[in-house]
């Protein structure tokens, strides 16, 4: 386990920001993790755990300790007639994962490729896309409490899954370590096609398989989305709202090429659509943007800060609200340390 510091951390996160961190570690399993948390030298210090350091905006350096995981197992728990249950280690990257689940055969997660992020992120954020949200597959999740070194296994339901939402942004909002995702997949995977990008590509494939939609979905990405390792984004920077039915069917009325999707509560009404509407697609202020094909996509160029971000974010919050009456909330998690 490397422990470093004064780190520069511009590779570490995918908007590309130019932050240092006071200390740095990468404990590559629980026993590395639990003795780094009983140092004494950072008992008192905030603490971060990163993977891909793609859901992250750092508002300035990080005066705390940043630990980036890399457990890297994946093993097969149990298997039926049914369903097969792997469990994966926090610091695989999530498209490796899926790719992994794919190539076999076993169906859960297709739709969810291409999403940039590691597996410990994964039912934080609760990430979805395409018709499918990860709680769907989750059976478990593994963590340990960052302030006594505790190692708990909560079951799906205890993880309070919602849209883009968990237990993990609430209660245990920064005081835990995820270490292990238990995943149930299907050996007889249920295509879901019903996204209507996804639904187009698939015309004229008769019987698709899981890795047929993952290619798919891996190339509808990225004709849509930047590449981060050319400009600095963090892919969907604001959730989509969901807004209550009468109200989005007023909206859609006024609006023919809105599309809804249906939610609890209402209906979904896609951020970027919003964001568009008011201008900003493909706009530039400075060292920072919005992108010219997905306007939920906020762009870091070089030399961007995360003030910078922060004030377009709010600009765009502003002008939703002002021209919709529709608050938009983002997706990505802000650090500022003091």
């Amino acid at each position: 386990m490397k422990i470093e510091k004064n780190k520069n951390i511009k590779s570490l996160n995918t908007l590309g920001l130019n932050v240092t961190t006071l200390w740095y570690a990468d404990p590559e399993s629980r026993e590395e993790l639990k003795e780094l948390l009983c140092n004494q030298e950072f008992r008192n210090i905030d603490k971060l755990i990163i993977g891909s350091g793609s859901n992250i905006l750092f508002k300035n350096n990080y005066k705390g300790l940043i630990i980036h995981l890399a457990i890297k197992e994946i093993s097969i728990v149990k298997r039926d007639n049914h369903f097969v249950y792997v469990r994966a280690g926090a610091g695989v990257e999530w498209d490796n994962f899926v790719s992994w689940c794919t190539n076999r055969g076993w169906g859960g997660v297709e739709n969810l490729s291409a999403i940039p992020g590691c597996v410990g992120a994964c039912p934080i954020q609760n990430i979805g896309a395409y018709g499918s949200e990860v709680k769907d597959t989750i059976v478990s999740v593994e963590y340990i409490m960052l302030s006594s070194g505790e190692e708990v296994t909560i079951d799906n339901a205890s993880c309070k899954f919602g849209y883009r939402d968990s237990v993990f942004k609430n209660e245990l909002k920064l005081k835990t370590a995820i270490t292990f995702v238990t995943f149930k997949l299907s050996l007889f995977p249920q295509i879901n096609i019903n996204y209507a990008d996804l639904s187009k590509r698939m015309e004229g494939i008769k019987n698709p398989t899981v890795n047929d939609i993952r290619q798919a979905i891996i190339e509808i990405r990225e004709q849509k989305l930047p590449d981060p390792a050319i400009v600095g984004n963090a892919g969907s920077f604001f959730k989509n709202p969901v807004v209550k039915k009468e109200r989005a069917l007023k909206l859609q009325k006024e609006n023919p090429t809105l599309r809804l999707y249906p939610a609890k509560g209402g209906y979904k009404v896609p951020a970027g659509w919003l964001i568009e509407q008011c201008g900003f697609k493909g706009a530039r202020y400075g060292n920072v943007g919005v992108h010219p094909n997905q306007a939920l996509v906020l762009l870091a160029f070089d030399g961007a800060t995360g003030e910078e971000l922060l004030n377009l974010a709010e600009k765009i919050k502003r002008s939703v609200k002002d021209r919709f009456n529709i608050e938009i909330v983002p997706e990505v998690n802000v650090i500022a340390s003091s």
